[in-house]
């Protein structure tokens, strides 16, 4: 049985098969609506952040694909506290056909998989973020035609979403370079793993160097969830990230922007750039529903879609 936990876990071939997938399901969807290819199917979906676009682009995804999706809030499940993660997992997997998390701790991924009997999906944990990966990829091979050769630059602080995005450059032959103040950069464990899956990766701490001759500037908050202590001090040190006109005018002429929303306008982004013609940021969020579709289906459908 197959989990969705990290883009390291998956091939370039699979990885691949899952952006036409999502291609053909988005385009099905388009054209008068999605087969039921997960009719009587329930997702379990476990929650310990807040969430927009996780929990409407699932939920509405489990809808279009004929099945249900079921929101566990904190209050009903304290991972590991009220009740352990193992029991959760076992309880789960005997009422739900598959389980997406959204937590905390990487940890607690780690255990529902462990202990699940029905595949698990990553929504988003302190370590990684596939789901948004995914959707990134599906929205550049919209926008290019293609993903091999794409020089993608991150400007900011180096969390987990960058991480994801660094694993799907690899997989897709995508070259990276990535701009971060000195003590927010990858760690030595980071790096280590990237270079292993053969990615081109630059890394500086000069914004103008890194999107010289990018196709791609992406960029994210620079205080997540759970570092609101330190939100002041990151306040002070990343103002020279900021994707602004005058940044974006260093990159190619064609270079398109995302971010993974939510953004915190004025200070990572400016209005003018996120609003702007270069601005790919609600396409991209809307492609979280399409590649998390692809996603559903290949873990959850006992039959392969055939288009």
């Amino acid at each position: 049985m197959r989990h969705f936990l990290d883009i390291a876990d998956y091939s370039t071939a699979e990885l691949e098969h899952l952006i036409r997938l999502a291609i053909q399901l988005k385009q099905e969807w388009q054209s008068g609506g999605n087969r039921p290819a997960l009719g009587g199917k329930v997702l379990g979906m476990i929650f310990e952040k807040p969430s927009l676009r996780t929990r409407v682009s699932f939920d509405v995804g489990m809808l279009h694909l004929g099945g249900h999706a079921l929101y566990l809030s904190p209050a009903e499940i304290g991972l590991g506290k009220r009740e352990s993660t193992a029991d959760i997992a076992r309880v789960l997997s005997g009422y739900v056909q598959g389980i997406m998390a959204r937590v905390f701790s990487h940890k607690h991924i780690l255990d529902l998989a462990k202990w699940s009997s029905v595949p698990v999906i990553n929504g988003l944990s302190d370590a990684s973020h596939p789901c948004q990966a995914m959707a990134d990829m599906l929205t550049l091979h919209e926008h290019f035609g293609h993903l091999r050769g794409l020089r993608i630059a991150y400007v900011g602080d180096t969390n987990n979403v960058v991480l994801s995005l660094a694993q799907a450059a690899a997989r897709f032959g995508c070259t990276m370079s990535v701009a971060s103040p000195a003590g927010y950069q990858f760690s030595e464990d980071a790096h280590e793993s990237l270079y292993a899956m053969g990615l081109d990766l630059s890394v500086t701490e000069n914004a103008v160097a890194a999107v010289q001759d990018a196709d791609v500037i992406y960029t994210d908050t620079w205080t997540s969830m759970g570092q609101e202590a330190e939100a002041e001090e990151r306040r002070k040190v990343f103002p020279p990230y900021q994707v602004n006109d005058a940044l974006l005018a260093k990159a190619n002429r064609h270079a398109v922007v995302l971010h993974c929303l939510p953004a915190h306008r004025g200070e990572e982004i400016t209005d003018a750039v996120a609003d702007g013609e270069q601005s790919l940021l609600f396409q991209q969020a809307a492609n979280r529903l399409h590649a998390q579709k692809a996603i559903l289906v290949h873990l959850m459908s006992e039959n392969q879609l055939h288009f």
